[in-house]
């Protein structure tokens, strides 16, 4: 079993930066076996992927919403993963979700579903203002 927790919510001024880290956790976790990726879902929404990362730190993928603005990454011995949001817009007002997959990543980026990722944190919110 894999817990997951997320912190680092909160609100925001439009433009401004936020950093999440998602703290991993578990009997059997190993963080060389597992992708992880940061999720979001806004109100009446569903739930999208924003970003992954490789268990191995080399592979990266971002939503097209996101491109140039957030970086995901992750520190193996702190088994932890972030995402660093930059030049938050409106938009990006959601709850945000870590999760860990153990699929193959060839199949985790190529049609990026919430179905391919196994264990999740509770979700932490970010809200950006005008």
């Amino acid at each position: 079993q894999v817990q997951l927790v997320e912190s680092g919510g909160g609100w925001v001024q439009a433009g401004g930066s936020l950093r999440l880290p998602c703290l991993a956790s578990g009997r059997t976790f190993s963080a060389s076996a597992y992708h992880m990726a940061w999720f979001r879902q806004a109100p009446g929404k569903e739930r999208d992927i924003v970003a992954a990362i490789s268990w191995s730190d080399i592979y990266t993928y971002y939503a097209d919403s996101v491109k140039g603005r957030f970086t995901i990454s992750r520190d193996n011995a702190k088994n932890t993963v972030y995402l660093q949001m930059n030049s938050l817009n409106l938009e990006d007002t959601a709850v945000y979700y870590c999760a860990a997959s153990q699929f193959p990543w060839i199949a985790i980026t190529r049609e990026p579903s919430s179905a391919y990722f196994g264990s999740w944190g509770q979700g932490t919110q970010v809200t950006v203002s005008s």
